[in-house]
C-alpha cells in the first residue's frame, strides 16, 4: 500500500507526548549501546580470546556503519515512510543485539556489530524526522528536541552504568541484551502511536549519490580511528585522501540533481552551518569527557564501574533538567544566544574539572553540573536550528545531517581527546618506564604493585593527562560559543 503523506496528521496532546516517548526510548537505548560495550572488553576477551586487532573493530565497525549509512537512511525514510523505515530498524536491531549477545566468536560478533549499526542508522534519522512533522508548533518542537537531545545525553551517561550492573551480575552478553526488551516496546508502541509521513514527491532514488555519501564519510571515520590508535601512516593518509575526494564529488553531483539526496545549499546559511558545528563540538566535549573521566574515576580514583556510573550521575540529572530552562532561555536570549550561553556553561565545567581533579569528589560532581546543563542546552537548540531549517517533506534527510554531526562528534571526540589523554600521560611517565606502563593507566596497574611509588607516580601522570585534555576541550567548545553568538541568529520570542 502506497500513501503519500507530506506531514504527520495533526494529533492530539496526549498522543503527541506519547510518540514521543516512543522516539526518546529508542534514541536513549542507541545511546547507551554506544557506551556500554567498552566496560565489556576485557570479559568478552577471557571469553572468546580476540587477537588486539579484532577488539578495535569490535568497537569501531559499528561507528563506521552507523556513520557511514546515516545519510542514505534518512533518504529513505523520506522516500519509503519514517515510522515504516523505524519499526523495521527495531526489529533488525533487536536481532543483531540477539546475535551479538550469543556470538561463539570474535569474528561473529564484529559481523553482528556491524548488522547493529547498520540498523542503528536506520533509527536515529527516523526518530528526529518524525518529531520534526508531529510537532508543527515552534515552541513545543523545542520542548520536544529538549526530550530527546536529554535521552541521548541519559544514554551516553547511562551506558557506564548498565554495564557495570550487568558485568558485576552476569556474562559479557548480557550487555546486548538489553536492547531486546526496550526494541519490543518500541516496536509495538510505535506501531499503535506514531503517524506516518514521507515526502510525497522523492523523484529517483540516485545509487551513486548513496555510494558517494559511504565513500565520504566511512573512510573519514576510520582515518581519524586508525590516527588514534597507530598514528599517521599510509593508511591514514590515503583514508583521509579518499574521503576528501568522495565528499567533493557526493556535494558537485548534489549540486546538479534537480532532487538532491541531500540539500548542500543549506551549509551557504552561517545560521544553519553555525548549528550543524556547534552541536558537533557539543557531542565531541561530552563523549570525550566520558570517555577518559570513566577511566579517571576508575583507575585513578579507585572506583568499581558500578560505582564510576553513579559519579556521573550530576550530568545527567543536569541535562533532564534542560528540558525546564530550554524554553526560557530561547525566549530570553534568543536562539544563538543561548546556545552560547550553554556552550560557555560546559566549558567551564570543562575547566571545573581539571582543577578539581585533585580535590573531594563533591567538587567534581558540582562541576559536571554546568557541563551537562550547558551541553544539553547547545544540544536542543542546535538541533532545533537544524531541523526547522527545511521542509517537513525533507525532515529525514535534514535530520540525517544531526545524526551525522553527532555521530563525527562522537568518534572525534573519543579518537582526538583519547590520543590527547594518552600523549600526555606517555610523556608523564616518561620514555624509559616499561611499556605495559606507557601502554595506559589500566595496563601500569595490572604489573605494578599496589600502593608503590610508581603506582603512584602512573596515576599522577593519567590525572595530569585528564587535567590537560579538559582545559583543551574547554577551550574549544569556548570557540563554538563564540561561533554560535556570531552566527546563529537571536530573535526573541
Amino acid at each position: 500500500m502506497n500513501i503519500s503523506v507530506t506531514s504527520a496528521p495533526v494529533l492530539s496532546a496526549r498522543r503527541r507526548w506519547a510518540a514521543l516517548a516512543v522516539l526518546a526510548a529508542a534514541v536513549l537505548l542507541l545511546a547507551i549501546d554506544g557506551t556500554v560495550l567498552a566496560l565489556a572488553v576485557p570479559a568478552l576477551s577471557a571469553s572468546l580470546a580476540p587477537s588486539a586487532e579484532q577488539i578495535l573493530w569490535i568497537g569501531d565497525v559499528y561507528s563506521l556503519a552507523l556513520a557511514g549509512l546515516l545519510v542514505l537512511a534518512g533518504n529513505l525514510a523520506d522516500r519509503f515512510g519514517r515510522k515504516r523505515v523505524l519499526l523495521l530498524g527495531s526489529v533488525a536491531f533487536g536481532a543483531a543485539s540477539l546475535l551479538a549477545a550469543f556470538s561463539p566468536s570474535a569474528e561473529a560478533l564484529i559481523g553482528a556489530r556491524l548488522l547493529l549499526g547498520v540498523a542503528g542508522a536506520t533509527l536515529m534519522p527516523s526518530t528526529l524526522s518524525l518529531i520534526r512533522n508531529i510537532f508543527p508548533d515552534d515552541a513545543e518542537r523545542t520542548r520536544a528536541i529538549a526530550i530527546w537531545s536529554t535521552a541521548f545525553g541519559a544514554g551516553s551517561a547511562i551506558g557506564p552504568l548498565a554495564g557495570g550492573f550487568l558485568l558485576e551480575h552476569f556474562w559479557w552478553g548480557s550487555v546486548f541484551l538489553i536492547n531486546v526488551p526496550v526494541m519490543v516496546l518500541v516496536l509495538i508502541s510505535g506501531w499503535l502511536l506514531l503517524p506516518e509521513s514521507r515526502d510525497p514527491d522523492p523523484g529517483r532514488f540516485d545509487v551513486l549519490s548513496a555510494a558517494l555519501s559511504m565513500a565520504a564519510i566511512v573512510p573519514f571515520v576510520y582515518a581519524v580511528k586508525h590516527l588514534a590508535g597507530s598514528g599517521l601512516d599510509a593508511v591514514t593518509v590515503g583514508c583521509l585522501t579518499a574521503g576528501l575526494l568522495g565528499g567533493v564529488l557526493f556535494v558537485r553531483r548534489q549540486r546538479r540533481l534537480a532532487a538532491p539526496m541531500l540539500d548542500v545549499e543549506l551549509f551557504r546559511s552561517p545560521a544553519f552551518s553555525g548549528a550543524v558545528a556547534a552541536n558537533m563540538i557539543s557531542i565531541f566535549a561530552l563523549t570525550g569527557l566520558l570517555f577518559f573521566f570513566s577511566q579517571y574515576l576508575q583507575f585513578a580514583r579507585g572506583h568499581g564501574p558500578l560505582q564510576a556510573g553513579l559519579a556521573e550521575l550530576p550530568a545527567t540529572l543536569a541535562s533532564i533538567a534542560v528540558v525546564a530552562v530550554v524554553g526560557v532561555a530561547a525566549t530570553r536570549l534568543g536562539r544563538g544566544r543561548a546556545i552560547a550561553l550553554g556552550l560557555v556553561l560546559a566549558a567551564a565545567g570543562l575547566a571545573g574539572v581539571a582543577a578539581a581533579a585533585h580535590g573531594p569528589y563533591a567538587w567534581l560532581g558540582l562541576a559536571l553540573v554546568p557541563i551537562g546543563l550547558g551541553i544539553g542546552l547547545a544540544m536542543t537548540l542546535t538541533g532545533d536550528a537544524i531541523v526547522s531549517a527545511a521542509p517537513p517533506r525533507k525532515a529525514g534527510s535534514v535530520s540525517a545531517i544531526t545524526e551525522t554531526a553527532n555521530e563525527l562528534g562522537v568518534v572525534l571526540g573519543i579518537a582526538v581527546l583519547g590520543s590527547l589523554v594518552t600523549a600526555v600521560y606517555r610523556s608523564g611517565v616518561g620514555p624509559g618506564a616499561p611499556a605495559e606502563v606507557r601502554d595506559s593507566l589500566g595496563s601500569a596497574l595490572r604489573v605494578l604493585a599496589p600502593g608503590s611509588d610508581a603506582a603512584a607516580a602512573a596515576r599522577d601522570a593519567f590525572i595530569t593527562a585528564m587535567q590537560t585534555t579538559s582545559l583543551v576541550a574547554a577551550g574549544l567548545t569556548l570557540g563554538a560559543a563564540v561561533l554560535a553568538w556570531a552566527l546563529i541568529p537571536s530573535r526573541r520570542a
